[in-house]
């Protein structure tokens, strides 16, 4: 069964709530039309109804029947929309007056986040149109992370040969230069999303050096970050620091580090800040043909799902199927 074939039997037929801010975008259309008709999500499409339907319409789409409902921000019921700036207010513990939530909460992506929080909603898929800040900053300010977590991360999940090849890279899109303690959060978050895709995680601390080969505040970082990761999960498989090579190709952990359980049999990676992920992706990704899925936004208390502007329906719809299925934890 391949990755995402395994993903719908988890969430088909679950009836599962995903908002999407940007309903009257046509990828979206074509996308939420998709999870709805394989019984895989019920999404919820922000926008002017009419115009949404209209798209519809020109597009040759039936949303009529299937679970989709149509929801404008800006004609919400009163009642329902004082009910969602006194939440919101709320949880933003007085850094924000119902004013200020009264303008706030007529944006796709902050009234999308509030149907999350609110309960009216499993997750939510954001990013075809807006920048990355406009789907994070909602959700961050709302939502919020996980207890033990202090900063999100961006998983990718890359595939190769018909999904037999599957390894998590972590973090490769939001988290510029994470301390070691952020570092070990996101090894501890990045376990949790392996095991969504059916992996069984063995987690390597990644550096320049393997234990010890090299001295530099960087690599104290990452042996400093592999230690309180395993003290936060102890029976998990973490080890580090370790050179890539030393944790993919087994001969080479055998000799750079032959006492290790992860060496040279990792498949999560750990980056130790955001220009060697994001590198690292896009050089397996475009020279060594792995498809890159995400990036998955790690270590939130309700699923989140920001896409690249770029992505066509079927990267929409998938990313739709890991929300749901991330809800689901």
């Amino acid at each position: 069964m391949s990755l995402f074939e395994s993903l719908k039997s988890k969430i088909e037929s679950k009836k599962i709530k995903l908002v999407f801010p940007e309903g009257e975008e046509e990828r979206i259309l074509k996308a939420a039309v998709k999870l709805a008709e394989d019984n895989l999500a019920e999404p919820i499409l922000l926008g002017d109804v009419k115009k949404i339907q209209a798209l519809a319409a020109q597009l040759n789409l039936v949303i009529e029947g299937i679970g989709i409902q149509l929801l404008d921000p800006k004609a919400y019921s009163d009642a329902d929309f004082n009910e969602m700036k006194e939440a919101f207010v709320a949880r933003r513990n007085g850094k924000n007056t119902l004013e200020q939530a009264d303008e706030m909460l007529r944006d796709v992506n902050y009234f999308g986040t509030m149907l999350v929080y609110m309960g009216l909603a499993e997750g939510m898929v954001s990013g075809a149109v807006h920048a990355t800040g406009d789907t994070v900053r909602p959700a961050l300010q709302i939502i919020k992370t996980k207890p033990g977590v202090s900063r999100t991360s961006g998983a990718f999940i890359m595939t190769r040969n018909n999904d037999t090849e599957k390894y998590l890279f972590s973090d490769a899109a939001i988290s510029i230069n994470p301390t070691a303690q952020e570092l070990a959060e996101m090894a501890i978050a990045s376990i949790k999303t392996a095991r969504i895709f059916d992996i069984d995680p063995k987690v390597a601390m990644l550096s320049f050096s393997t234990k010890g080969s090299a001295k530099s505040p960087e690599v104290s970082k990452v042996a400093e970050a592999t230690a309180i990761a395993q003290k936060l999960a102890p029976d998990e498989a973490i080890d580090g620091e370790l050179q890539f090579d030393a944790a993919f190709v087994p001969s080479v952990g055998e000799q750079k580090a032959p006492d290790s359980k992860v060496a040279g049999h990792a498949n999560v990676f750990i980056f130790p800040e955001l220009q060697s992920g994001n590198i690292g992706y896009k050089i397996a990704q475009r020279l060594g043909g792995f498809e890159a899925i995400g990036p998955i936004l790690q270590g939130l208390n309700q699923p989140v799902s920001d896409l690249s502007r770029g992505a066509n329906v079927e990267e929409i719809y998938k990313v739709g199927i890991i929300t749901a299925a991330q809800s689901l934890e």
